[in-house]
């Protein structure tokens, strides 16, 4: 299965989106002065890198009966807009074109296109009642969307957990394994059952391939070729190599937490902790930590992954949640405390190729690109004047 977001391909048409029903898109027509703007999903792929040059083809026709002084059209990208143009021909247009440059920056895996058209007729009756039924456009289907991309990720990130990226790539599972302790309670149940809600929520697949297994029944294989979701308390953790990696944050026994060089002493202990690493046994792989010093930790994190104003706001590659409140509510954005942390060096885990890599690296570090040309120069100046010099001595 794959990733149900923009096509593979860096050039594709309107017609290769798919609607909310899975349906291939076709003409659009829209009716009226207010007329509902055409909204589609533009989810780039979790590993998608853009660089600069992505445009957007814009064909599309009107009726005639417009005012061409306030009647346009206008492409927003997550409610920006990017582009305008104005309708210009009282008589309607056919099949006229608008390029849009998309900005590299702005496309997210969960963004969406939005394409309006203002129109206003020409002529307006009593009482400032507007006649608008005769006003009409339409967006056509061969519409071109061109992309300058490459797959680079570079991970631990918890923020590509959003996607779901990487565990839902591929998008049934397969790719994943979830340990829990030998003795798993009814709160290391709960969490298995919420974590795997929302991967199934952010995976489209047919069917499910993720698999389930107690400590010791993890067998080497998968623990090794698999990423893994590790869930327990710290007491009963299935996988104790999670917390043994360099000088980053973990926990200790006795309610205690090793953070850098120092030993913190926390008691009582009861918030929830969400850590991305990478996996000890695959520097390909990732391990995702959801632990706690307490049941009650365990809670915090099954709230973190069951209400969204919590999830998508993940970001680094460590999250500490704590309830401000015995009973908090879902509905109060106060309700809860999260602290994000950056503790380990990211490793790019899938790479474009050559040339794509070099363009990214000059992209990264194009303020040193210009004192780096002029430095090259004269060196270079300089070996061919010292070689002229002992040419002419030899002469």
């Amino acid at each position: 299965m794959q990733w149900q977001y923009l096509p593979l391909e860096n050039s594709f048409k309107l017609s290769d989106l798919r609607t909310f029903d899975n349906q291939a898109y076709g003409d659009v027509t829209v009716r009226g002065s207010h007329s509902p703007s055409l909204e589609l999903d533009f989810r780039a792929l979790p590993d998608d890198q853009f660089s600069p040059g992505n445009t957007m083809t814009l064909r599309y026709s009107y009726g005639p009966q417009i005012n061409p002084l306030t009647s346009l059209v206008e492409v927003e990208l997550d409610n920006v807009v990017v582009a305008g143009k104005r309708l210009t021909s009282i008589s309607g247009g056919n099949r006229e074109t608008l390029k849009v440059t998309l900005p590299e920056d702005r496309i997210k895996p969960n963004s969406r296109i939005q394409v309006n058209f203002r129109l206003d007729p020409r002529e307006r009756r009593s009482c400032s009642r507007v006649t608008d039924q005769q006003l009409w456009s339409t967006i056509h289907a061969d519409s071109e969307f061109k992309l300058n991309r490459q797959q680079v990720v570079r991970l631990p990130d918890l923020e590509l957990l959003r996607a779901g990226y990487p565990f839902a790539a591929p998008q049934d599972l397969s790719s994943t394994a979830i340990a829990l302790p030998e003795n798993p309670t009814q709160s290391d149940l709960l969490l298995l059952l919420e974590v795997s809600e929302r991967l199934g929520r952010l995976s489209r697949a047919a069917s499910v391939k993720l698999d389930v297994y107690r400590a010791s029944k993890l067998p080497v294989e998968q623990r090794d070729s698999r990423h893994i979701i590790a869930i327990g308390t710290e007491s009963q953790f299935p996988l104790s190599e999670a917390f043994e990696q360099g000088d980053g944050f973990a926990l200790r026994d006795l309610f205690s937490r090793h953070w850098g060089q120092k030993q913190i002493q926390t008691l009582p202990d009861q918030e929830g902790l969400v850590r991305q690493i990478i996996s000890p046994w695959n520097p390909e792989r990732v391990m995702l930590v959801l632990s706690a010093q307490t049941e009650v930790g365990l809670q915090q994190v099954r709230d973190l992954l069951s209400q969204d104003n919590l999830f998508f706001q993940l970001e680094g590659d460590t999250v500490l949640i704590a309830a401000n409140e015995p009973d908090p509510s879902p509905y109060d954005p106060n309700a809860y405390s999260l602290e994000f942390l950056q503790q380990s060096s990211q490793r790019q885990l899938a790479s474009a190729n050559l040339s794509s890599r070099i363009a990214a690296v000059l992209r990264g570090n194009w303020f040193v690109l210009a004192p780096g040309i002029v430095a090259a120069s004269l060196v270079l100046y300089g070996v061919i004047q010292l070689y002229l010099k002992r040419l002419t001595g030899q002469e």
